[in-house]
């Protein structure tokens, strides 16, 4: 089974300062594993063979109260998740359903994620459907009160051919942002311009509000290109956000606004936006 590494552009530069903290907690390979300190366990939902031959499961991660843990873009106060599937079997491909996240503002920097418990969704499409999928997975994620501690979580699970619908994988997909259809995103543009370290960024959405205080989180296809914290303003129906990107090596690179992802977090949801026009 390929590795599959979810390291979320945005936050590339600073998780190199806990790439070092990575390596201890690890906890036998079980359905159900519970990290070193006890602060935070994992378990496989195994759910259900969808009518498309698909199998949609999930991975629940339970924290202590008060503790949180992040999105896939977790912000540059944040530790973004990584998951490989090493040791699965029957599995041609895996695709990732985060639901909505939080938004933290703690001492001047933000992070996002989730408080208390995240269930994952996973869709899995098997090799051969009429047979059950062996799931492996570790999971590298941080987990944060006063202080930010990284575990290593590792859980499998054997998924069957047939199983029951589970409420909770079925509240995790019903709590998805927004495509931008469905929120009534018009025009999206992008103006780019040279800086010193990277490329500038000024994108003008015309949506209406997702409500309160807008977040919009930017990112790319490139996993070495780094997305800097940005800054988001509204005037009427129009939503423009300023950021930076810069090469994780000091390296020229090239952005293609086909590829950018916009993620626009409000008190009221969230609206997932992909690409923009010149």
């Amino acid at each position: 089974m390929a590795h599959v590494l979810l390291m979320t552009t945005r936050s590339l530069l600073p998780s190199l300062a806990f790439a070092a903290l990575m390596a201890p907690a690890f906890v036998p390979a079980v359905a159900f594993a519970q990290s070193f300190d006890q602060v935070v366990q994992a378990e496989v939902l195994p759910g259900w063979r969808t009518a498309d031959g698909t199998h949609m499961a999930a991975v629940k991660v339970t924290m202590n109260p008060g503790w949180k843990t992040y999105w896939r873009a977790p912000g540059d106060a944040g530790i973004p998740p990584q998951i490989t599937w090493n040791g699965s079997r029957n599995m041609e491909s895996v695709a990732l359903e985060w639901p909505t996240p939080e938004v933290f503002n703690q001492n001047g920097m933000r992070s996002i994620g989730y408080t208390d418990a995240l269930v994952l969704p996973i869709k899995i499409s098997p090799k051969d459907a009429s047979k059950p999928v062996r799931l492996k997975a570790t999971l590298d994620i941080g987990v944060c009160r006063d202080i930010c501690v990284p575990q290593r979580l590792k859980v499998k699970a054997e998924l069957p051919a047939s199983g029951a619908r589970d409420a909770e994988i079925a509240a995790a997909l019903v709590d998805q942002p927004l495509t931008a259809r469905e929120a009534g995103v018009g025009k999206v543009t992008c103006k780019l311009s040279p800086t010193s370290d990277g490329v500038a960024l000024e994108a003008t959405i015309h949506m209406p509000s997702a409500g309160g205080t807008e977040v919009a989180v930017v990112e790319t296809a490139d996993s070495y290109i780094w997305v800097a914290e940005g800054k988001t303003k509204r005037s009427g129906n129009t939503l423009v956000t300023k950021t930076e990107m810069m090469h994780v090596d000091a390296s020229s690179f090239m952005v293609n606004r086909s590829d950018l992802r916009f993620t626009v977090l409000g008190a009221n949801h969230a609206v997932d936006i992909v690409g923009c026009s010149g």
